[in-house]
């Protein structure tokens, strides 16, 4: 499935022409399995996007692979119907000038041109994530967040990929809506059978949902656990993020 090994990232630090570099990402390795939702938790700048966008091949690794399926996600074909995504920014995720319908062609367009199939489509994608067919004809700003993420989310899963990368995709949203695109999401987990790469630095939400998670600290994997053994966590800084943790 999803692998990722021995990745390390940096960027040019200060000037434009200075050689001082800031390491983000320092030897990175895990899997991400069939079916599995692997969480990937740490604090703002911790390198967790970085990463994200590593996995998406929007940015190539200093070092190291990204496969998936044995093949380098640098290759578009490798990522195309394969590995989808959700963003926090939902506002700036689908351009204002396309209706509902129109976004969630979009990618569809890539794997089927027959335009009443894929309009069928949006239909039954619309249903799935609990809109109603009335909303393919609104545009972006007549909805409210939770229901623009619903279209977002419709969108990643219309070419049935393997692979949803969410990059903190509910942070943006009222705590109540939050609740209920988790519920989605892990419904449509179990009708598609896909993995999940949940990035985010909430861990109630990771708890959720993950069946595993990995904990970010300075660019490093801290630990690695499982969501049923998440009380026995080792690292101190592990064991403080744990704090946070109340049961939904």
């Amino acid at each position: 499935m999803l692998k990722v090994e021995s990745v390390e990232k940096s960027y040019k630090k200060g000037a434009l022409l200075s050689r001082e570099k800031q390491s983000v990402l320092k030897n990175i390795s895990f899997e991400c399995k069939s079916g599995e939702c692997l969480g990937i938790i740490g604090e703002s700048g911790s390198g967790k996007s970085t990463l994200g966008r590593l996995v998406l091949g929007i940015e190539k690794p200093d070092r190291g692979t990204v496969s998936f399926n044995g093949m380098n996600v640098k290759d578009r074909k490798v990522r195309l119907s394969n590995i989808s995504a959700v963003f926090q920014d939902y506002k700036s995720s689908i351009n204002p000038f396309f209706t509902v319908e129109d976004a969630i062609l979009e990618p569809l367009k890539t794997q089927n041109k027959n335009i009443k199939e894929n309009k069928e489509k949006v239909l039954s994608l619309l249903n799935q994530v609990g809109l109603p067919s009335t909303y393919r004809n609104k545009y972006p700003h007549e909805l409210s967040g939770g229901e623009v993420q619903r279209v977002c989310i419709a969108r990643a899963i219309s070419t049935q990929p393997k692979c949803i990368l969410l990059d903190e995709a509910i942070s943006s949203l009222d705590v109540s809506v939050q609740t209920k695109i988790l519920e989605l999401l892990k419904d449509l987990k179990r009708i598609y059978n896909m993995s999940y790469v949940f990035i985010t630095h909430d861990l109630q939400a990771a708890a959720y949902i993950c069946d595993r998670i990995i904990i970010f600290k300075d660019g490093q994997i801290e630990e690695m656990v499982d969501i049923e053994h998440l009380k026995d966590v080792k690292s101190a800084y592990a064991k403080e993020l744990l704090k946070s943790l109340i049961t939904f």
